[in-house]
């Protein structure tokens, strides 16, 4: 099965899966038709509960000139063992491939997770071709073991990041409004949570929800926008994760009809280009 299907001419594909007369097919086609107004392709992701990480990673990827600073910093690798210094709940985290393993021999498979993220993306930006580079990244989403590791070194990102937030949001400073939110839920009201009932079963169980876009991109520092085609005509239909993105964020684009599967637009039409 391919995470990352070859790319196909948006109302090509629209066409397809929209056939009917129901309002539901209308506004689809609607959606699309505004899509292709900025793009010409689509690509269509792997729909398993990974999809939305999937979808994020392979355009951030694709488009990276850069590393990132946040994965060139030198305490980046020791994440896992820093904060398992500090909270012991984290042992109970679940590997996809691994349930039930220990934190204390895990943290050193996470830490593996985040070199392989570093090094891929460091290899990818490095690529100046744009051929090349698609090539690449098409490789790597065809590594099944690797595109896996690569998901838990964004899980355990988010679970850091989700960290920070709460102990600031504790400690008075300013935090984004999703930081509310996200800790507002009954079924995740502080990280343990967070990670207990929600981040462990991501990818296995179930996707990612609308505020763990949030976090999400605030774990990449990237923007993340989202064509929403059933919010066609509303002023959700495009939608940016986080609302208020910091100016020096790179920014993602993907395509959802539903808002549980990702799919991705490609090719940017030429006068968009210009």
């Amino acid at each position: 099965k391919l995470s990352v299907s070859p790319e196909i001419d948006i109302m090509e594909y629209c066409r397809k899966e929209w056939r009917g007369n129901t309002p539901v097919a209308k506004t689809m086609r609607k959606g699309y038709e505004a899509v292709a107004q900025k793009f010409t392709s689509i690509r269509r992701i792997r729909g398993d509960n990974y999809c939305a990480f999937r979808a994020t990673l392979f355009q951030a990827l694709s488009q990276a000139t850069l590393l990132p600073s946040w994965l060139q910093s030198e305490d980046f690798t020791m994440l896992p063992k820093n904060l398992l210094s500090k909270y012991d709940w984290i042992q109970q985290w679940q590997l996809k491939q691994k349930p039930g393993k220990k934190m204390g021999e895990i943290s050193d498979e996470i830490k593996e997770y985040l070199i392989l993220l570093r090094k891929k993306w460091k290899n990818i930006s490095e690529i100046k071709g744009p051929t090349d580079k698609q090539e690449a990244c098409d490789k790597l989403f065809k590594n099944e073991e690797e595109e896996y590791s690569l998901y838990e070194a964004l899980k355990f990102l988010m679970l850091s990041t989700a960290i920070r937030l709460y102990n600031d949001g504790r400690n008075g400073k300013r935090v984004p409004v999703f930081s509310w939110l996200l800790f507002a839920r009954d079924t995740s009201s502080n990280p343990y949570q967070l990670m207990y009932n929600h981040l462990n079963h991501v990818g296995h169980s179930i996707g990612l929800e609308q505020v763990e876009m949030f976090l999400l991109a605030y774990a990449l520092q990237y923007t993340i926008q989202v064509y929403r085609l059933y919010k066609y005509s509303t002023d959700e239909f495009i939608t940016l994760y986080p609302s208020d993105p910091e100016e020096d964020w790179p920014m993602v684009t993907l395509i959802t009809e539903d808002d549980r599967h990702y799919n991705i637009p490609v090719r940017l039409c030429e006068e968009t280009m210009l």
